[in-house]
């Protein structure tokens, strides 16, 4: 049995060390905080007896653990980042364990009467009567996705322990920066050497997920002319409204708080002007190649629009391609979602297939050469206070890692 008190203690070793993101940061990983989770992790691995430890000069970790089995078997690998969001501090993390949680209001503050409420968080009440690590209000919690990296060495850890479980060989990776995009930038696929792979960085129990948004991102500067406000008569141009058109002209009803499932948006996510010039920051999401395409040229012909209008360039746009749906490369190789759905239906997990309203490294992978789904952790609420994660969710998640590598072994007999 995967031990629940070793789960917890080293889930809590690992929020407890600082590792945010810096997306300002030019250097990989881009905050040094981060090296020391990663060096921790490597010293772990070889400790509980993994093989080919190693970390670059990036930060990137692999690790081996060789097969038991005289046939030829895929390697497959499973992949997790350390890394922690700046959306929200990771300083400091307090984790609270509520034990048998009894589906009511959770405090994580009383100070600061910060609650997590089933009333809010209907996902909740799923977990009633199970452990539930939380924050205490203050940070995140940073199961995105150091819940991963815990199910992933204690599966590691477990396999070690129990030789009767047959498995090929298995190779597990640990990134940097994955929350400010960059995650898979500098991942070495043939030094991984893996047939296939899966990300642990999925959120409730049950996900399995091999479709994400397309994404680009996209930078609106928009010019004006100052001149004293008492004399501006004719002359004055101020880019805030021009850049109030641009934001007005654009599908209202397109934007993350309208839409879910496969329907995309455009999001505006940073402004910043003054009368001389007004920057606005957006991000365009669509699993639907086409309908992706479509957007980006309609946000280049509100630009030209406004430049015919104001008959000069008081607009321009840059438009850069992010990532790509992992769809497109999974789909030719469906056996390894198929592998990954019934590890979970042997476990008496019910499968939750669908699509990533966002990205994983799992997606530059999959177009790196490295197909890669996407498996829950067992995290809710990434990226805030009001983070938590259940501790069977990760307890499962390990089971599964233990019965893919179990499948993939019995299938190629």
């Amino acid at each position: 049995m995967i031990s629940k008190e070793d789960i917890i203690k080293r889930f809590v070793s690992y929020v407890t060390v600082d590792t945010e993101s810096d997306p300002a940061s030019d250097t990989t990983p881009s905050t040094a905080k981060q090296w020391d989770l990663a060096n921790a992790l490597v010293d772990e691995l070889k400790t509980i007896g993994m093989q080919d430890v190693t970390i670059d000069k990036h930060a990137y970790i692999m690790a081996t653990l060789p097969s038991n089995v005289d046939h030829d078997v895929p390697t497959i690998g499973f992949i997790s980042h350390f890394d922690t969001t700046p959306d929200f501090t990771g300083a400091n993390v307090k984790p609270q364990i509520i034990d048998v949680y009894d589906g009511k209001d959770i405090v994580l503050n009383a100070d600061e009467n910060i609650v997590l409420s089933p009333d809010y968080f209907e996902d909740l009440l799923q977990y009633k009567g199970q452990t539930i690590i939380t924050t205490d209000g203050t940070t995140l919690l940073g199961a995105d996705d150091k819940a991963g990296i815990t199910e992933i060495i204690s599966a590691m850890e477990y396999l070690i322990a129990n030789p009767q479980i047959k498995h090929g060989t298995i190779r597990v990776g640990f990134t940097p920066d994955e929350e400010i995009g960059r995650g898979a930038h500098k991942f070495d696929v043939e030094k991984f050497g893996a047939d296939w792979a899966y990300t642990m960085d999925g959120s409730q129990i049950g996900e399995l997920e091999y479709e994400n948004f397309n994404a680009a991102g996209a930078v609106v500067k928009v010019k004006g002319k100052i001149v004293h406000p008492g004399y501006a008569k004719g002359k004055m141009v101020n880019s805030m409204y021009i850049a109030t058109e641009f934001i007005n002209s654009l599908p209202r009803l397109e934007t993350p708080e309208h839409t879910e499932g496969y329907q995309g948006f455009f999001h505006l996510y940073s402004i910043s002007g003054e009368v001389e010039e007004t920057v606005l920051e957006y991000i365009i999401r669509d699993h639907d190649l086409g309908h992706f395409e479509a957007r980006k040229e309609m946000m280049q012909k509100l630009t030209d629009e406004l430049n015919n209008q104001y008959e000069r360039e008081v607009v321009t746009i840059e438009i850069k391609d992010q990532y790509f749906n992992m769809k497109e490369k999974v789909e030719p190789v469906m056996h390894i979602v198929d592998i990954a759905e019934e590890a979970m239906k042997q476990l008496d997990i019910k499968p939750l297939i669908k699509a990533i309203r966002g990205g994983t490294d799992g997606s530059q992978l999959s177009y790196m050469g490295l197909p890669c789904p996407n498996i829950f952790a067992g995290g809710h609420n990434f990226h805030g206070r009001y983070e938590y994660v259940p501790v069977e969710s990760m307890i499962k998640a390990t089971e599964v890692i233990c019965k893919i590598a179990e499948i993939s072994a019995e299938q190629n007999k």
